[in-house]
């Protein structure tokens, strides 16, 4: 049976089409990795690197992060603004840990390196927010 529109079906493709590729068009993706390096007890190095990614990411999203915007499009001021919410959020994703420790004439000496792989992220820009998800 026909719609009043004449025809319903191809309508409601077409819209569902244009939905999803605006979803998938909204949110930008972002390789970041993360490295910090403790030695003797002293901060020795922290990096965080963020680029644009230049092919597209595949995964699903399955933890995010919400930080505050004021109406910027970059992620690496919008990052250093809630630095410290950001490392957090890195930390319960999961970092790798490497510790070496060794004693030489009653030395001690040790390094911790805490790294976040290069993991790729969707982030989604609104006037007063960022969502930031990573790809599993």
């Amino acid at each position: 049976m026909r719609s009043r529109d004449g025809n319903f079906c191809l309508s409601l493709a077409i819209l569902l089409t244009l939905a999803t590729l605006f979803s998938i068009l909204d949110a930008d993706e972002y390789l970041i990795s993360y490295r910090y390096v403790i030695k003797d007890a002293i901060i020795y190095n922290e990096e965080l690197s963020i680029s644009k990614t230049m092919k597209k990411c595949f995964g699903k999203q399955y933890d995010s992060i919400i930080l505050e915007n004021n109406n910027s499009s970059n992620l690496k001021k919008v990052i250093a603004k809630n630095n410290i919410s950001f490392i957090d959020f890195i930390h319960k994703i999961g970092l790798n840990v490497e510790h070496r420790a060794e004693t030489i004439n009653l030395l001690n000496h040790s390094t911790t390196i805490l790294t976040l792989k290069t993991t790729c992220f969707k982030v989604d820009f609104n006037d007063n927010f960022v969502k930031i998800s990573p790809l599993k």
